[in-house]
C-alpha cells in the first residue's frame, strides 16, 4: 500500500494561495487597464475640446469665452495629471501582484516537485514489491514442479 505524501496539506494550501494570487493578479491587471482606458478617454476629450476652442477662436470669440475654454482645458489637464498618477499607482500594484504570484507559484512548484518525487518513489517501491512477489511465486511453482518429477 502506498504511503501518503506527508506534505499533502501544505501542497493543497500552496495551491489555494497560488489560485488566490492568480485571481488577485487578474483583478489588478483589469484595474490597470481600466485606469489606462480612463486616461486615454481624458486625453482624447482634451484633444477634441482643444480643437473646438481652435475652431471657435478662428471664427472669433470674446475674451470671456476664450477664458472659459482655457479654464476648462486647465481642469482637464489637472484631471489628466491625476489620472496619470492613478495609472502609475496601478502599474506598481500590478507589478507587486505579479511578484507575489510568482513567489506563490515558485513555492507551489517546489512542493509539487516533492510530491512527484514521493509518488515516483512509492511506485518504484510497489513495483519492486510486486516483482518480489512474482519471483517468489515463480520460484515456488518451479520448486513444486521439480520436487514432483524426482
Amino acid at each position: 500500500m502506498a504511503q501518503a505524501f506527508s506534505l499533502q496539506p501544505l501542497l493543497e494550501l500552496m495551491q489555494t494561495r497560488t489560485d488566490e494570487a492568480t485571481r488577485q493578479l487578474g483583478q489588478l491587471i483589469a484595474a490597470e487597464q481600466n485606469q489606462r482606458s480612463r486616461l486615454q478617454m481624458l486625453e482624447q476629450y482634451r484633444e477634441e475640446y482643444a480643437e473646438r476652442m481652435r475652431q471657435a477662436t478662428a471664427e472669433g470669440i470674446t475674451r470671456m469665452i476664450l477664458r472659459n475654454y482655457q479654464d476648462f482645458l486647465g481642469r482637464i489637464d489637472d484631471a489628466i495629471r491625476q489620472q496619470r498618477i492613478a495609472v502609475e499607482n496601478s502599474e506598481r500594484s500590478t507589478l507587486a501582484g505579479k511578484e507575489h504570484w510568482q513567489a506563490q507559484n515558485k513555492q507551489l512548484k517546489a512542493i509539487d516537485t516533492l510530491s512527484q518525487r514521493h509518488d515516483a518513489r512509492e511506485r518504484y517501491r510497489e513495483n519492486r514489491q510486486e516483482q518480489k512477489l512474482q519471483d517468489e511465486f515463480t520460484t515456488r511453482k518451479y520448486s513444486v514442479k521439480d520436487s514432483g518429477e524426482s
